[in-house]
């Protein structure tokens, strides 16, 4: 199968019961302005035109990347093709800019009012398509939580809600209070941990789950081996405990079969990544958009590609034990994860 990109668009998915209708991959757009080192913004801007001819119509920002920087990157390219993106933003978690890896995390009403008003000025629109909650403040009960953001809801200030690492309790509760499009949460080959609970959960509930850093922040493709030594002194992956010294080297060994699987494919390491998560839908019988980003049109040329490969039983069975044997959390600080609270 070629996973030649062209000018072939991917298909398209469904959020939630009666969310809004994207493409099957969408585009996370946080390196772009933020956490990666310093980028080529024209290049991005024109990433961004590419993943539309492609099909991806979901873009993914939030308040917190860059301190709105983000957002404000998006505007222009969000008002040029309004009628043909779904955006989508968050709130809830601030980083200090004396310290990227410290999170403040509040979920209260009067924060969320100005944030949201926030993000709708920067990004120069009058409704957020997708409305995420970026994670959830122990001492704030989800239910008030969602309650608030149903409140914008029916202001039309946002047109669906979605959370982002929660745990199972967590999202059947919130959808007690109002129906929930997306769950966002870490997913791929190395980082597995939704698959205890909050996988089931979404398909019960028909919450569309929307995976982030599908690529494992790019350690997937083979792009660095270890953090402190291959990325900038800026780059935010250099505090990720997986990413560095001798849990890096023992994870470089891991993606032995995902680099065999490639050339069998004549696909990338990055594409046989991707259609893992992809094909996750099927495994689990539900919606699965991911969102891995980049900042170059080859880049999302090539991710787009993995929607063509299909892993057979067999691939599959290669990969399903790494996720077990990776040395390291996800962050330095996982309370704030779903994996954290459970």
């Amino acid at each position: 199968m070629s996973t030649d990109s062209g000018t072939e668009r991917i298909p398209t998915a469904r959020l939630g019961n009666g969310g809004p209708e994207v493409g099957v991959q969408g585009l996370g757009c946080m390196g772009m302005s933020f956490a990666y080192g310093p980028t080529d913004t024209d290049e991005a801007r024109a990433t961004l035109e590419r993943a539309l001819e492609l099909g991806v119509t979901f873009y993914d920002t939030a308040d917190a990347y860059g301190a709105g920087d983000n957002e404000e990157f998006l505007a222009p390219f969000v008002a040029a093709h309004r009628d043909e993106v779904v955006v989508a933003t968050k709130f809830a978690l601030s980083i200090p800019a004396d310290d990227p890896t410290k999170r403040i995390v509040r979920n209260d009403r009067p924060y969320l009012r100005e944030c949201v008003e926030a993000s709708l000025r920067r990004l120069g629109v009058d409704e957020i398509d997708l409305y995420y909650m970026h994670r959830k403040a122990p001492e704030v009960p989800i239910e008030e939580s969602v309650g608030a953001m149903a409140e914008l809801v029916r202001e039309g200030k946002v047109k669906h809600l979605g959370l982002s690492e929660v745990t199972a309790s967590e999202l059947r509760a919130a959808q007690e209070v109002h129906p929930i499009a997306a769950l966002q949460s870490e997913w791929s080959v190395f980082s597995r941990d939704i698959e205890e609970g909050v996988v089931d959960a979404a398909r019960e509930l028909g919450v569309a789950l929307v995976p982030y850093s599908p690529l494992g922040r790019g350690f997937l493709t083979g792009a660095f081996a270890d953090a402190e030594k291959d990325l900038s002194a800026g780059d935010q992956r250099r505090v990720h405990p997986r990413f560095t010294g001798d849990n890096a080297a023992k994870n470089v060994s891991l993606l032995a079969p995902v680099r065999e699987i490639a050339a069998a494919h004549g696909a990338t390491p990055g594409q046989v990544a991707l259609a893992w998560v992809h094909q996750r839908a099927a495994a689990h019988g539900l919606t699965v958009v991911p969102i891995p980003g980049t900042r170059r049109r080859s880049r999302v040329e090539e991710n787009t590609g993995a929607t063509r490969v299909e892993l057979s039983a067999a691939e599959l069975a290669r990969l399903e034990p790494v996720a077990a044997q990776v040395s390291g959390a996800r962050y330095p600080d996982m309370t704030l994860t779903s994996a954290g609270r459970d």
